[in-house]
């Protein structure tokens, strides 16, 4: 199965309040194992940057001002996301932005029924606990010792690690069936053929009979018996 985590960066909380994507970061996953395909790409926003946008991302507008539009960009990012499910942190906040600049250019938007949205995910595991990005890091023994600032990224190559945490952990990409073939393939294509081993006999020889029924006589008060 393939699926896609990502993230975003904007300069601000609201895309109806004409805030605008700045960065995407895509991870693909394969059965839950990255593949090593990503994408990543910054956008012109076409508007100042908020300094306390700023502050998160560390995006300026000077970095930014060389940058394509989303409207340049977004083929190449469709392209990458096809049609699998899209995993997010917060991921309404994710959907709203990549929705809101493809409806800007005129592109249709991405279903909802595609969003994985792994918050409520860490919610109904640890329940009570911190559910942001770096309290679940921490949780799990992920390293996030370069993430100085937000960036999509690094947090889209972070989620995917705690995704397959909150999903079940990694043996789940341990898989030994291929799509194609069947377990009992597998197994022979890992280990060869199976070799049948000779029955083993268990019925107990006269002897041990008699044994047993000597050692029955001699229960004074069995309990079958009560």
């Amino acid at each position: 199965m393939r699926e896609i985590v990502f993230d975003t960066e904007t300069t601000g909380l609201s895309f109806a309040g004409g805030d605008r994507l700045v960065e995407i970061g895509c991870v693909e996953l394969v059965n839950r194992v990255p593949s090593g395909r990503r994408f990543h790409a910054y956008f012109n926003p076409e508007r100042p940057m908020p300094a306390e946008a700023q502050a998160v991302h560390g995006l300026s507008d000077a970095f930014l001002a060389d940058k394509p539009l989303f409207a340049a960009t977004c083929d190449k990012l469709l392209e990458f996301l096809e049609d699998s499910p899209l995993v997010a942190h917060n991921a309404s906040f994710d959907f709203g932005f990549l929705n809101g600049e493809l409806s800007r250019c005129g592109r249709a938007v991405v279903a909802l029924d595609r969003m994985v949205d792994t918050l409520p995910l860490a919610r109904a595991r640890h329940p009570g606990a911190k559910h942001s990005l770096d309290a679940l890091c921490t949780r799990y023994g992920i390293d996030r010792s370069a993430r100085v600032f937000h960036g999509a990224l690094l947090d889209a190559e972070l989620l995917a690690q705690v995704y397959v945490e909150l999903t079940g952990g990694r043996q789940i990409g341990l898989g030994l069936v291929a799509e194609s073939g069947s377990a009992e393939e597998a197994i022979t294509a890992s280990v060869g053929p199976r070799v049948a081993r000779p029955p083993r006999l268990f019925a107990p020889s006269a002897e041990e009979r008699a044994a047993h029924a000597r050692f029955v006589e001699t229960i004074t008060e069995p309990l079958w018996l009560g």
